[in-house]
């Protein structure tokens, strides 16, 4: 089957290993859980390939922290990786990924789901069955309609701005235009997503997409009762599908959940329901997470990007902490772009100025260089990603900038004194901030003045580098960005930041508005390949294309220095969201 080809293509391997040898320590720890396997006790990086701390028992309250607030809980509504991580605590999608340490946790497998779609021989159609007795937090039974609907919550971009498009570029209505539920209440025209029983989910694919076992792990498929729903409010009472449900929620400060009483473990291998309750307090101080985890006070940081410079010290230089830290690759890229719409950077030539201008090195340095930071980068496919290719079309000694090109191309774009223009950096991220500042001394180097403009991370797509009219009005010609793949595959990485039919009004991630036709065109191809080598190759050329546009530098294939609070169990390294499993954490 496609799928199983699919499935394939994202056999890493050695790829993602790291090379840093997890000391063993304290001996296995007592029990199993999803997965399989005894797990082992503390050690340095022995999260990236083992469960950590394995135990059955229950009890207690996680408590979990993040410098930044959720862009959105609500499930159809979020698209940061750790939110769409997260969001598998309290909701289930029609499949996941596979609760396993390594490699093995790529694996797509059935969660609402009895088995993977099926597919028609055209590929065009995916049938999936929902496995009996499933239910909300409030008892009520869950349905191929509340699937259905969840889904189709994200049509009305006004009201849900953030998260991908694929399902409204590859649902087919026949023609007809299905603006979502607010509008279209009894979704008369969402006619390419069809339940003909309560346990049946049929969609109709205006062309055959082999990765939908992929897009069928997203929180869009999160099912959503149609008679609890209060559109852009449903975040201040969410129903719950998976093993907790949410007490509280306070944007800007946090939420508070507890067990969800309906949830099943025998529908449910992928997830645990060992803790109590969960508290997750947002909005902190990096520092002050850090000396947290440190004293015990937190648990896990749930933003996942490691850190900060301190405690990265610290950890290192103590062999105690050092053996309940993990220093792995995340599967993110680390970029920024240069806005194809706005001036002068609507001319190549003053793109490829910097290009040649960025000191890599400084970024890498501001980000905790090689080991806290990770590897410098020159493609936009990470290696972690099936279809990476290495190349590097803009070289420069030891990744340092090359000021005499640069002003060649400055010249060459009719600026030979620099510019001026804006750069865009959230706020609550302060390592994003100082890649910002390096950037910002390195093209001051060959005349291009910049100023720094930082926003709060859970508005940033919403509202600023993800809207394009304010960045047009504002003049923004830098933004600053993170990205996880949507999925392990070239596609489930590339599409949504350059596929020109992805730029949208709000919660935009094609930020620097690449709109090629070669590139639109490879991204239609790739879909009707069932060769996944031939698929691979197509993402290298999809790469190469937007590197040669100019408009987007990859400076930081990610590889953060994490901390696991010791008294945390079940902890593992989840490679297809690259952090911590949260939907399996407890306490020992």
């Amino acid at each position: 089957m496609i799928r199983k080809n699919a499935l394939a293509a994202v056999a890493l391997g050695a790829t993602l290993a790291v090379g840093l040898s997890a000391c063993g320590g304290g001996g296995p720890a007592k029990g199993k859980g999803p997965g399989g396997g005894q797990g082992q006790g503390a050690g340095f990086n022995a999260a990236d390939k083992d469960w950590v701390n394995r135990s059955d028992k229950k009890g207690g309250t996680l408590k979990l922290v993040s410098s930044q607030d959720w862009d959105s809980p609500d499930p159809q509504n979020t698209y940061y990786a750790w939110s769409v991580n997260f969001a598998r605590v309290y909701g289930r999608q029609l499949t996941t990924f596979k609760s396993a340490p390594g490699t093995a946790g790529l694996e797509v497998v059935p969660d609402l789901a009895e088995s993977l779609g099926e597919v028609s021989p055209d590929g065009k159609t995916i049938t999936y069955r929902l496995k009996p007795g499933l239910k909300f937090d409030d008892g009520s039974p869950i349905t191929s309609k509340d699937v259905k609907y969840g889904i189709a919550r994200m049509f009305d971009r006004q009201v849900l701005p953030n998260g991908p498009d694929y399902f409204v570029l590859f649902i087919d209505n026949g023609g007809k235009k299905f603006e979502g539920p607010y509008k279209d209440k009894e979704l008369k025209n969402l006619t390419g997503i069809q339940t003909p029983d309560d346990r049946t989910i049929v969609f109709k694919l205006t062309q055959a997409f082999p990765d939908f076992d992929y897009l069928a792990t997203f929180p869009q498929t999160t099912p959503v009762p149609q008679a609890k729903d209060t559109g852009a409010k449903y975040l201040e009472k969410i129903v719950a599908s998976g093993p907790y449900k949410i007490d509280s929620y306070q944007p800007g400060k946090g939420m508070q959940l507890s067990r969800n009483p309906h949830w099943d473990p025998a529908s449910d291998p992928n997830r645990k329901q060992l803790v109590d309750k969960i508290e997750v307090q947002v909005g902190l101080n990096q520092d002050d997470i850090d000396n947290r985890l440190l004293s015990g006070a937190a648990h896990i940081d749930v933003r996942a990007v490691g850190v900060g410079p301190a405690a990265q010290a610290k950890i290192l230089a103590n062999p105690q902490l050092k053996a309940n830290a993990d220093s792995t690759f995340t599967g993110r890229l680390w970029y920024f772009t240069l806005n194809e719409k706005i001036a002068p950077f609507d001319n190549i030539e003053c793109r490829k100025a910097v290009q040649y201008a960025t000191d890599k090195v400084a970024l890498q340095t501001a980000f905790g260089g090689p080991i806290a930071g990770g590897d410098v980068a020159t493609t936009m496919l990470p290696p972690s990603v099936a279809g990476y290719q290495k190349f590097d079309l803009y070289p420069t000694p030891g990744h340092k900038g090359d000021l005499a090109k640069a002003k060649q191309h400055l010249t060459a774009c009719g600026q030979p004194n620099g510019f001026t223009t804006k750069i865009s950096a959230r706020a609550d991220r302060p390592t994003e901030m100082r890649a910002a500042e390096a950037l910002q001394q390195s093209l001051q180097k060959i005349g291009i003045q910049t100023s720094i403009k930082s926003f709060p991370s859970d508005r940033y797509f919403t509202n600023f580098a993800g809207s394009p009219a304010y960045v047009k009005k504002e003049k923004i010609g830098i933004s600053f960005h993170g990205w996880h793949a949507d999925w392990p595959t070239g596609f489930g990485f590339l599409q949504q930041l350059v596929d020109g039919r992805t730029i949208k009004a709000q919660g935009n991630t094609n930020v620097q508005e690449t709109d090629d036709p070669k590139i639109n065109a490879l991204f239609d191809q790739v879909t009707k390949t069932k060769d996944t080598t031939a698929r691979e190759k197509i993402y290298g050329q999809i790469d190469r294309l937007q590197m040669e546009r100019a408009s987007t530098v990859p400076y930081q294939y990610s590889k953060g220095l994490f901390y696991r609070n010791p008294q945390v169990a079940n902890v593992y390294f989840n490679y297809a969201y690259g952090e911590y499993d949260y939907a399996n954490l407890s306490l020992r």
